[in-house]
């Protein structure tokens, strides 16, 4: 039997117990600041044991998962290396952003501390450990990010802790994790965000844009209702990078501003039309750095008990609807119904429920 202690007991870290769980014969160990999330993941069987502080377990685990917040995380490592005593567990983060967490595991290295950064690139609509699950991280890019004194046998032992994840690992420089996600996680939830904050600002004077964001504008800026406190974190520690990508943006903008105010169609079809083939190219079912939205549009009759025969269809097949909403504004969507569900599997499923119930579905790639 082997001892895994994990501190921040929510949806990675309780997901990334579960899979360790039902790969290895180990005890987990959990510690919360809110005392509350351990003794719930201990009812549900994510952990195994519920401590009242770090040092309790650190001492006997073989591995110690840090799943916090960044910042909070650069403490708990330094807290780690003050117990005695020196502890000889692996150490390993989940943080999504690395530069500042592996310069702190070099600082830390003379004092015991042997670290290995790594970051799971999947969540989920809901957060908490109650929503939990083995299979969360299965398929997505899960990196992992050693510095300059990390051994390939502490990445080996890392790789094989997590093979109950089922993700696909890619060892990286933490510089170029940072970068990486910057381009494809971080800068496009400071975009969405800032294009909410144009149509804030002119919803004082225009009321009726709230009503027709509520179509195609909603969807393509569902990334900035993600947590306030968790993406202020995540842009200052990778301020470098985003930076240098709100200046790229700039320039970007600039040629834009060139083309409309030109008003070249070819230019402006060339634009739209090199857009649009890189993203055509992107994998459609591979999990990336951002988490995909499993929707299905479905098209109803303005009936009643229309909506409570659809939701008793998938309720009967224990399918799990996480969003409903009935879209007045539906530019470049099909479908007047969007059904929210937790992954693909269960969207795919209720689309062949729903057909052989003879309703049009349609899913947006």
């Amino acid at each position: 039997m082997r001892n895994v202690l994990l501190i921040g007991v929510g949806l990675i870290g309780g997901s990334i117990a579960l899979s360790i769980k039902n790969e290895h014969d180990a005890t987990i160990y959990g510690y919360d600041v809110y005392t509350e999330s351990s003794e719930t993941a201990k009812r549900l069987g994510v952990i195994d044991v519920a401590v009242h502080a770090v040092e309790d377990a650190a001492a006997i685990a073989d591995l110690i998962i840090i799943a916090t917040p960044v910042e909070e995380t650069l403490k708990v490592m330094k807290r780690l290396t003050s117990i005695t005593p020196v502890i000889k567990a692996l150490v390993m983060d989940v943080g999504s952003t690395k530069n500042s967490i592996m310069t702190k595991a070099e600082e830390l290295a003379n004092k015991g501390l042997r670290f290995i950064g790594g970051h799971p690139m999947a969540g989920s609509h809901k957060t908490g450990v109650e929503s939990a699950k083995a299979h969360l991280l299965e398929n997505a890019f899960y990196f992992l990010t050693p510095n300059s004194i990390t051994s390939d046998v502490d990445i080996d032992e890392v790789k094989n802790w997590l093979k109950g994840t089922r993700a696909k690992f890619l060892v990286s420089e933490p510089d170029e994790h940072d970068l990486l996600t910057g381009i494809v996680s971080h800068f496009p939830h400071l975009i969405a965000s800032s294009l909410v904050r144009i149509a804030q600002n002119h919803a004082v004077d225009k009321p009726l844009i709230q009503q027709l964001a509520a179509g195609g504008f909603r969807d393509i800026t569902r990334i900035a209702s993600s947590s306030p406190k968790m993406w202020s974190d995540i842009v200052s520690q990778n301020k470098s990078h985003l930076l240098k990508l709100l200046h790229e943006w700039k320039e970007e903008m600039d040629e834009v501003i060139r083309f409309v105010e030109n008003g070249d169609q070819t230019e402006l079809f060339n634009y739209f039309d090199g857009a649009k083939s890189f993203r055509d190219s992107l994998p459609v079912r591979s999990k990336g750095a951002i988490h995909p939205f499993s929707d299905l549009y479905v098209d109803i009759l303005d009936r009643i008990g229309a909506l409570s025969h659809i939701t008793a269809l998938l309720a009967e097949s224990n399918i799990s609807i996480i969003n409903l909403s009935i879209l007045e504004v539906r530019e470049g969507l099909n479908g007047v119904l969007r059904l929210s569900f937790q992954n693909d599997t269960d969207r795919d499923q209720a689309q062949e429920i729903l057909k052989h119930e003879d309703y049009l579905t349609h899913i947006t790639l």
